[in-house]
């Protein structure tokens, strides 16, 4: 099944990873490139100068270079779209791609949107115009995080009973360990959460605003109790963990991504840890200089493809199941509506901050929380059925004489 690729949003300058514009499409493309039968066709991105310079990187026929994505779904007509765009616009693109009858399958850059309701609503589109969509929480694809399944499966540590993970946020890079969990705890749905955190300075990743510091808990209906702690001070995030991920068992535990220690490592409660040999998996392949030299020759070949001497990248592994999910004709593992999963959790932590009490699921919702939360105390409004914010002299946090908590 030969198969057409076009990538909408290119972005500019692979090499500024900021928080602010970090071209992914850098990333997909590769993906597309190293699969027999998959041809990456065109690009769009609405600075012109940014999609001529992916083109020329990738090899993209000049004629199919667009500002405008719509443009490109006509004229280049492609299969598969992914779509690298800023978190704002993705519930857009997605759904007009899903009703434009043309790709069979979307891509979609993690995370999956700003409202929960235009989560929902993603998914809903391509539901009803049998296209495929996928998330690329590319994580699931890595060596540490897929043995870390292998050992709870085979009760190495005995039956999960807790999840713990410490990030910088519970939205833009929390999604990868909300994905994470749900994995590890089999996709038991979550009962509760319940959530504190504190966004009183801007905190923005690629336009969308997030927590400076929280802290979140969450069981599931299989019993598996969830704790996330988030932050970029001393003490908070990974620091606070010690690792990425911890998964307490009966009878041990497993550890991913230990700090300044082994990538995956368990403990038995009758025995130390044992570090598991995941190769050049950490959070991505790390292909040594011999590698990648030997990749720059091969790009300069006629005949070769330099990402194909390379290690595949977790990014290359999620693309090559949207291809695989596509030709098999089978349900993809980071499908759009096993992806509600991790999406739906950092808006579940935000709502139970707003109503400052403990939020059942499903999440009743369609907006941001954080992003309510935020617009109320610039403005000085209240914040709903909890009572007012007030503001005091020094922006803290303080609980007024009706016990509620002012700004």
């Amino acid at each position: 099944m030969a198969l057409r690729a076009a990538i909408i949003g290119t972005g500019a300058d692979p090499d500024e990873r900021d928080r602010t514009g970090y071209a992914m499409a850098y990333r997909h493309a590769p993906g597309y490139r190293r699969l027999d039968g998959v041809e990456l066709v065109a690009c769009a991105d609405i600075v012109r100068e940014n999609a001529e310079a992916f083109a020329e990187t990738f090899d993209v026929p000049s004629r199919h270079v667009y500002e405008d994505y719509e443009e490109m779904l006509s004229g280049a007509e492609p299969d598969v779209v992914s779509v690298c765009v800023p978190p704002a616009i993705h519930a857009d693109i997605v759904v007009d791609c899903a009703e434009s009858g043309v790709p069979i399958a979307v891509h979609c850059e993690k995370p999956m949107a700003t409202t929960w309701g235009d989560c929902r609503r993603m998914v809903e589109a391509c539901d009803e115009a049998d296209v495929q969509l996928t998330i690329n929480h590319q994580r699931r694809f890595g060596a540490p995080f897929t043995r870390a399944k292998s050992l709870l499966d085979d009760g190495t540590v005995g039956e999960l009973r807790r999840i713990e993970f410490g990030e910088v946020n519970l939205y833009d890079a929390g999604t990868h360990q909300f994905d994470l969990a749900g994995y590890y705890a089999d996709w038991s749905p979550v009962e509760w959460v319940l959530a504190g955190a504190d966004f009183s300075e801007a905190n923005e990743w690629f336009g969308t605003r997030n927590e400076n510091q929280g802290l979140a808990q969450w069981r599931t209906e299989s019993g598996v109790h969830g704790l996330a702690s988030t932050g970029e001070e001393p003490g908070t995030g990974s620091d606070f963990t010690g690792c990425y991920m911890r998964l307490l068992g009966a009878d041990g535990a497993i550890e991913i991504g230990v700090e300044d220690g082994p990538a995956l490592r368990y403990r038995t409660d009758d025995g130390g840890w044992t570090t598991v040999d995941t190769g050049e998996d950490v959070h991505g392949p790390n292909p040594g200089k011999l590698r990648l030299g030997l990749a720059k020759l091969v790009d300069r070949a006629p005949i070769g493809k330099g990402d194909r001497v390379t290690p595949t990248s977790f990014v290359d592994r999620a693309i090559e199941e949207v291809v695989g999910a596509l030709r098999e004709d089978r349900d993809p593992v980071i499908g759009g509506e096993r992806s509600l999963y991790a999406a739906e959790l950092p808006f579940a932590s935000w709502e139970s901050v707003r109503r400052r009490a403990r939020v059942d699921l499903p999440l009743g919702i369609d907006d941001n929380p954080l992003q309510a939360l935020v617009e109320d105390a610039e403005s000085g409004a209240g914040s709903g059925e909890t009572g007012d914010r007030e503001a005091n002299e020094t922006g803290d946090l303080e609980t007024n004489e009706t016990g509620d908590v002012g700004r």
